[in-house]
């Protein structure tokens, strides 16, 4: 996969759940911050990391299009399931397969946490989010320097979880975008799906005057249960979002 710059992952220090267990991950480019309710099996996570890093590499070195296009495009029947829920999940959103790649592996690990018991688990990656929780949790929105969302967070409640959270930024990171936002908050059942459809919620904001049509696109996605948008302290928001103060 093509290695991003690396940008430190600051927000971390922020992050408060005293209640879950806390393991940073890293393999190669995959950066992860992931907190469950036991401790964690750090190799696990890694041999899985690995895996699912591998069938995308693998499927990248025999259609290079995976990797460089803008596009969605079609993928071979026997292609990994990770690799088919990318092609799937972009789609639906009308942009490469990449961009849904942080929440693909993600989503990924999250069910495999589940499928081992877990039940609470937040999986952080590059600020994309894979979420199952017992208990009402916080998520905090990060807008560089505007002052707008200073305090401000998403209120999650546990009836909405598995849950994917994912953001783009035209003003903050190193992911490619074609818009200004400042950030494109998307919440769906399926964390790749939702990086996906931020991706491109994002790539229609350059002014204030974008903010509802590109509300009214993240809105006719099937799947999507909520948006948040955000350009120079202008907010516009729709769906499943709570904003609670703290």
């Amino acid at each position: 996969m093509k290695a991003d710059k690396y940008q430190r992952r600051f927000y971390r220090n922020w992050i408060k759940a005293k209640d879950l267990y806390s393991t940073h991950i890293t393999v190669k480019e995959t950066d992860l911050q992931v907190f469950t309710d036991q401790p964690l099996d750090e190799s696990l996570i890694k041999e899985k990391v690995l895996l699912y890093r591998r069938q995308i590499e693998d499927y990248i070195s025999k259609d290079r299009r995976f990797l460089t296009t803008l596009k969605p495009i079609e993928v071979e029947l026997n292609a990994a399931p990770i690799v088919k829920e990318m092609a799937q999940t972009a789609k639906k959103a009308n942009v490469g397969p990449m961009a849904t790649v942080a929440g693909a592996i993600a989503q990924f690990l999250g069910k495999d946490l589940l499928r081992r018991g877990f039940k609470e688990i937040i999986i952080e990656n590059g600020g994309d989010i894979f979420l199952k929780t017992g208990k009402v949790r916080k998520i905090g929105i990060y807008a560089g320097s505007l002052k707008l969302l200073k305090g401000i967070s998403l209120k999650i409640k546990p009836e909405d979880t598995p849950l994917g959270i994912c953001t783009s930024s035209g003003t903050i990171g190193h992911s490619l975008s074609f818009g200004l936002a400042d950030a494109a908050v998307i919440l769906s059942q399926n964390a790749a799906l939702a990086d996906a459809v931020a991706t491109a919620t994002a790539n229609r904001v350059r002014n204030k005057h974008d903010l509802e049509k590109a509300l009214a696109f993240s809105r006719s996605v099937k799947g999507i249960l909520g948006a948040a948008i955000i350009i120079r302290n202008n907010f516009i928001c729709w769906g499943r979002i709570e904003l609670v103060r703290g």
